[in-house]
């Protein structure tokens, strides 16, 4: 016989920790970005081959940075807070991750 209960906490339980680590993954990244950790990188096509980025590829990418990095309206000591806070949130998502990890695992609990 199934145990109904048990199986609404499992279910709650994932969906709830599910949100969470993908919320803080998102914070994380939009943290990282705001802090001045632009990721411009123009779209690609999955073609199975190999792209190779041209010199002037580059910089068209790296001007975008520059510019993108230029509009943005924090201080300094801001942008380091921010990036710091970002980087807690993917640790937060790796502990997380191997917290899962190690309640699958019996021989872990021993």
């Amino acid at each position: 016989m199934i145990d109904w209960l048990a199986f609404v906490i499992v279910a709650g339980a994932s969906l709830v920790s599910a949100i969470v680590v993908v919320g803080l993954y998102s914070l994380g990244l939009r943290l990282l970005t705001t802090g001045g950790r632009i990721p411009l990188v123009d779209p690609a096509e999955f073609t199975g081959a190999i792209t190779v980025l041209t010199p002037k590829r580059a910089a068209k990418i790296a001007k975008r940075t520059r510019k993108a990095a230029a509009a943005n309206p924090l201080t300094d000591s801001q942008k380091r807070i921010a990036i710091a806070a970002g980087y807690a949130c993917f640790v937060l998502c790796a502990g997380a991750g191997l917290y899962g990890v190690y309640l699958v695992i019996p021989a872990l609990h021993r």
